[in-house]
């Protein structure tokens, strides 16, 4: 009698004990997920332990204890011994050791890993079971983290889908952008607007994901360039989303564009980034874009007529290897650079070496010299006037970007652009720092000190003359280009 109580308690004990081992197991299991739990399972069982795959790698073996690689070849022929006779678990000793194997749980499809465990002979009579256990609640684990790993990259490659869609977009490429689109089911409406939020970087993913709930048929796009940015895409027909996105957070400010055909979605960017300047001096933080001509939609088809002659080096070129960039390319990298400055690299995904490299290339072709901002504002206007239908009439009479801006409806744009600077107090101090920022090449140290004042009072200066214009200076994109011309415009018309 003694003897069977005896034998009851401890089976009782046991139980007990494995009660408490599948709890700690929970426990471990909601802490860390797999890691947590393996090293739960280490420490409770003093053994080596890891998930392995097919090939056997993962467990940290010491060399210290398996001198030989006697428990590596013994994992090693436990696998194989598992995938041809579909085993539920496998153990197989050696001279000094003896490894457990178990294979996980996985949907239909899927190839899990296995729960493998290194002892030093003899093994505890409770280890099996032990193990057993384990690799229940870790084959748990191991589902639901791998369906995390899913969701996460399928966010991923929509993200970088959305993406290839805005940059098709920017780069003119709509043919292609509609494909893309229609792949992921999210047309693209024939009429826009577009939208800059701009947010702390560390809150950027959680607002994204906020922008695309409250706005479902919308292209929400982390900016690739400024890693404070979300750029968003609607259709024009949705009510004005500029203020529900500002109260999204109280740390955010939003740009909008006008209403614009797809095709003009580099201009709906643009636009959208310099109402974001706008929106840092209003309460509401927010703000729509202050319509005003473009310069080449002023003149018209004789832009067009000169900006052909102009690009014509740049669509004649030809790359003489295959890892050459061709004409497509280099527009595509000056428009990118003059968008986006030093930042082209990442918006366009090249080095910056390769950038330098392009952009010396296209300055050759074109014969201006890149590091002039009088040779930038000239090469923006011709990208931008590249799509104005021609009128051949005008060929003769526009040899020059200075022929183009004495006309008198360019000295009338012109007017338009520096007007809220120059009806403003202290009109002639304003007037002067953007006069020597613009002849600076737009390079803040040397118009602070051509100024006699600090580069942060420049700055302020500069600020200010944003907040009159309601344009980006400081930050591309920037103004710069429009106001270089606007300032060559009336120079040239009072005869200077």
């Amino acid at each position: 009698m003694y003897m069977q109580a005896n034998v009851g308690s401890e089976g009782a004990n046991r139980r007990a004990q494995r009660a408490e081992d599948v709890l700690a197991m929970q426990r471990a299991a909601r802490k860390d997920g797999t890691r947590s739990l393996l090293r739960w399972l280490a420490d409770r069982t003093g053994t080596r332990v890891g998930l392995i795959d097919a090939a056997g790698a993962a467990v940290p073996l010491d060399p210290a204890e398996d001198p030989d690689g006697e428990a590596a070849e013994l994992i090693r022929r436990g696998l194989r011994e598992i995938a041809s006779r579909r085993l539920r678990s496998m153990a197989i000793d050696g001279a000094n050791h003896t490894v457990l194997l178990f294979p996980l749980d996985a949907p239909r499809g899927v190839r899990a890993p296995a729960l493998a465990a290194v002892a030093h002979r003899p093994v505890a009579a409770h280890l099996p079971t032990l193990l057993a256990d384990a690799a229940s609640a870790l084959s748990l684990c191991w589902q639901a983290e791998h369906a995390e790993r899913l969701r996460r990259r399928t966010e991923r490659a929509e993200g970088r889908s959305r993406e290839a869609v805005l940059h098709l977009l920017m780069n003119g490429h709509f043919a292609a952008a509609h494909q893309v689109a229609g792949a992921l089911y999210l047309p693209l409406p024939p009429l826009i607007r577009f939208y800059v939020v701009q947010c702390p970087p560390r809150v950027r993913e959680q607002l994204s994901a906020r922008c695309t709930e409250v706005a479902e048929d919308a292209w929400v796009v982390p900016c690739p360039v400024h890693v404070d940015h979300i750029l968003v895409i609607a259709s024009a027909g949705t009510p004005a989303l500029e203020e529900i996105f500002a109260e999204l957070t109280d740390d955010c400010l939003v740009g909008a564009s006008e209403e614009l055909p797809l095709r003009d979605t580099a201009t709906g960017y643009a636009q959208a980034f310099h109402a974001l300047a706008a929106a840092r001096n209003q309460s509401v933080r927010h703000a729509r874009f202050a319509g005003r001509p473009d310069l080449a939609l002023a003149i018209g088809p004789a832009a067009a007529t000169w900006a052909k002659e102009v690009l014509a080096p740049l669509r004649a070129h030809s790359a003489k290897r295959s890892q050459d960039p061709d004409s497509g390319e280099l527009m595509a990298t000056a428009v990118s650079w003059l968008t986006f400055s030093s930042q082209a690299t990442a918006h366009l995904k090249i080095h910056r070496n390769t950038l330098s490299a392009r952009l010396k290339h296209i300055a050759e072709l074109l014969d201006l010299n890149l590091d002039r901002l009088a040779d930038q504002s000239l090469l923006a206007l011709a990208l931008r006037a590249d799509g104005i239908p021609c009128d051949n009439r005008d060929a003769g009479t526009t040899r020059s970007l200075d022929d183009l801006l004495l006309r008198p409806a360019a000295v009338a744009w012109a007017h338009q652009q520096l007007h809220p600077i120059r009806t403003r107090p202290f009109a002639d101090e304003l007037d002067r720092t953007l006069t020597t920022y613009l002849s600076n090449d737009g390079r803040l140290g040397p118009t602070a000190a051509m100024l006699s004042i600090s580069a942060t009072a420049t700055r302020k200066r500069l600020a200010r003359i944003e907040a009159l214009l309601e344009r980006s200076l400081l930050r591309s994109p920037s103004a710069r280009y429009d106001l270089w011309l606007a300032q060559r415009a009336l120079t040239l018309a009072e005869g200077g």
